[in-house]
C-alpha cells in the first residue's frame, strides 16, 4: 500500500512540474493535484491497457510513438472527469504526458519495487 501512495505522490510531482512548464495545464489547488494523480493512476491501471491493445497496429506502425498520444488521452480523460483540472489543448496534453512519464521513469530508477530508495551501483 505504501508503494501505491508513493506512486501517486510521484505522479503528483510530475503533474506539478508539467503545470509549471505548460501554461495550458491548470489545477485549482493541491487537493485537486493529488486527486488528479490518484485518478491518473486508476485510469492508467484500467483504461490505458485496453487503449493500448485496441491501438496496437497503430502503435507498431509508429514505432511506439503513438503511446504518447495514448498517455495524453489518459490525461485528457482525467481532466474530463475531475473538476478543477484543465488542459487547454492536445499539445499541452502531449507535453504534460511526456513530463509525467520522465518524472515517473526517473523516480522508478531511484525507487525499487519494494518502495524503498536504492543505491545504483556502477557497472562491476
Amino acid at each position: 500500500m505504501t508503494a501505491f501512495f508513493l506512486r501517486v505522490a510521484i505522479a503528483a510531482v510530475g503533474l506539478w512540474i508539467a503545470a509549471r512548464i505548460f501554461s495550458g495545464l491548470y489545477f485549482d489547488g493541491p487537493v485537486t493535484l493529488l486527486a488528479a494523480a490518484l485518478l491518473l493512476g486508476i485510469v492508467n491501471a484500467v483504461v490505458r491497457p485496453i487503449a493500448i491493445v485496441l491501438t496496437l497496429p497503430l502503435t507498431l506502425l509508429t514505432l511506439g510513438l503513438f503511446l504518447l498520444v495514448i498517455n495524453a488521452a489518459m490525461l485528457g480523460l482525467v481532466a474530463l472527469l475531475l473538476g478543477g483540472f484543465e488542459i487547454s489543448g492536445f499539445w499541452t496534453a502531449v507535453g504534460a504526458a511526456l513530463v509525467v512519464s520522465i518524472v515517473s521513469w526517473v523516480a522508478s530508477a531511484l525507487i525499487g519495487d519494494n518502495g524503498r530508495f536504492e543505491m545504483l551501483e556502477s557497472g562491476r
